[in-house]
């Protein structure tokens, strides 16, 4: 038994030596200007491979990567890509590097030779430009630097129309996109109206889907930020959005639509699109958290003026709690028919609902508030004076009162009778609802839509093709149908624009 105990003594000494040169191996991790410089080189060769192969689906990895890229964006390195990566006689090469901010940094400075820039860089040249000049005019965005981000902006716009290459097209949207950021935060996006419009028309002739989705909504944003929703409306009328569309800029399409229902008093039609909005809008609780408050808002305000009381849930989640806090309040107070306290709340955030703007739609809810308050008097009381309701719902005067209790009938928001000699309101018997045959109703528009679903289900259904038998298939084209799905779904994943 010794020997035995000895060789056991002997294994996990081994084994104990091993564990601490596998610790001792551990690499040591890279620091923030390493990791930056490896992932711009990432999609400097992806750009590349998309050019000379002229697959360019893959090019959306290249977008979607920005954001992230702009989070950690360093000044030396982005002026060390722009010294090494581009065209040496490109007339924007001294424009960038002088509008790039000088930051003050204890480390030395980055070297071209250290970059490692792709070899085939000069292939794409007008890509990885435009690439890297979309990401100065982010950062310059980023470090609240006005003035230079106006510059930049207006000349990677002038730049970009030199070319008509569709390797540029995703790159062309994002620099769009940016370019009209730049001017709405300067307070001057009237100014360039004119310049999107010509953009988009130029999409459309070029068959640029991404293009057109993106401008489109460039331009609905510009008509309604200047308050110019029936020119929003003709353009949207007069255009259709593109059936290949990426799904963020879908979303944010729906959600302007929703905008423009809502101030036409078409709510039903508002909500319907507003809750197609936050559907579409990705589901992950941080991303594109600002889009879905937005949009949560106006459907809030949209569902209350329908006469209808928003779920408890939307105001409980964790990242929407803070911002629909006022919403909540406002709701509270249209669900129990006070009034008073719906002024109140109105006159304590009015300058947070003027900048969402739905100020006017929240002045539209004070008859709402009137006819939640006249619903429970009716319910509470067979006989009530004019002068009672006047004091219970806060009303300025009777005349006032039996004016706002005569609208309540015609509209068959309550069911009562006002006595004018004896100045009171008389409740009518309430009659019981499943004698009637709206219970019949209800059911037969539940069936109605299960089966136009169930019709939809299966005009939707995909069938594999005879011709053709799955196991026949071979290894090398079920990989490249399977690279296909995958290269789909990072299409349909686009969230980034949100």
């Amino acid at each position: 038994m010794a020997p035995k105990d000895e060789k056991k003594d002997v294994e996990m000494k081994d084994a104990e030596k091993k564990d601490e040169k596998k610790e001792e191996i551990k690499e040591i991790p890279k620091d923030p200007k390493t990791l930056l410089i490896e992932a711009i080189n990432s999609n400097l060769q992806i750009m590349i491979t998309a050019v000379n192969s002229q697959d360019l689906r893959v090019l959306g990895r290249v977008i979607r990567s920005m954001t992230s890229l702009r989070r950690t964006m360093r000044s030396d390195v982005l002026s060390a890509f722009i010294e090494g990566a581009f065209d040496p006689k490109s007339p924007s090469k001294d424009s960038c590097l002088a509008l790039v901010p000088k930051v003050t940094m204890a480390d030395e400075p980055i070297k071209v030779a250290d970059l490692n820039l792709p070899k085939d860089i000069k292939n794409a040249l007008p890509e990885v430009e435009a690439f890297l000049t979309v990401l100065l005019l982010g950062f310059l965005i980023d470090q609240k630097e006005p003035a230079k981000a106006m510059e930049c902006a207006d000349a990677l716009i002038k730049r970009l129309k030199n070319f008509n290459r569709r390797s540029l097209d995703q790159l062309n949207a994002r620099a769009y996109f940016l370019f009209a950021r730049v001017y709405e935060l300067a307070g001057r996006i009237s100014e360039i109206r004119n310049e999107l419009l010509a953009a988009y028309r130029t999409a459309c002739l070029h068959h640029d889907s991404i293009g057109q989705a993106t401008l489109l909504n460039l331009c609905i944003r510009n008509y309604l930020n200047c308050n110019l929703v029936e020119q929003a409306w003709k353009l949207v009328s007069k255009t259709s959005f593109p059936e290949s569309r990426p799904n963020a800029q879908y979303a944010r399409y729906l959600y302007y639509i929703g905008r423009i229902k809502a101030i036409q008093l078409e709510y039903s039609d508002a909500h319907s699109r507003l809750t197609q909005a936050l559907r579409k809008a990705p589901q992950a609780p941080k991303v594109a958290l600002g889009f879905k408050v937005a949009c949560n808002k106006l459907a809030i305000i949209v569902e209350l003026l329908m006469g209808g009381i928003p779920d408890r849930l939307t105001f409980t989640q964790k990242e929407l709690r803070e911002p629909l806090a006022p919403y909540f309040a406002i709701t509270q107070a249209v669900r129990s028919g006070d009034l008073k306290g719906f002024q109140e709340v109105q006159q304590q955030h009015e300058a947070l609902f003027k900048q969402d703007k739905t100020f006017t739609l929240i002045n539209r809810l004070r008859y709402n508030v009137i006819k939640s308050g006249l619903r429970g008097i009716n319910l509470s009381y067979s006989r009530i004076s004019l002068q009672d309701i006047c004091t219970k719902l806060g009303l300025e005067s009777v005349q006032d009162a039996a004016g706002v209790i005569a609208k309540a009938v015609v509209d068959g928001v309550i069911e009562a009778t006002i006595d004018h000699e004896g100045q009171f309101l008389k409740s009518n018997p309430r009659v019981n609802l499943y004698s009637s045959a709206e219970p019949q109703k209800s059911l037969h528009k539940r069936v109605a839509f299960c089966l136009q679903l169930h019709n939809d289900a299966i005009k939707a259904m995909a069938y594999p093709d005879d011709k053709k038998d799955e196991k026949a298939l071979t290894a090398e084209a079920l990989r490249e149908r399977e690279n296909a799905q995958l290269a789909e779904l990072d299409e349909e994943g686009d969230d980034d624009m949100l």
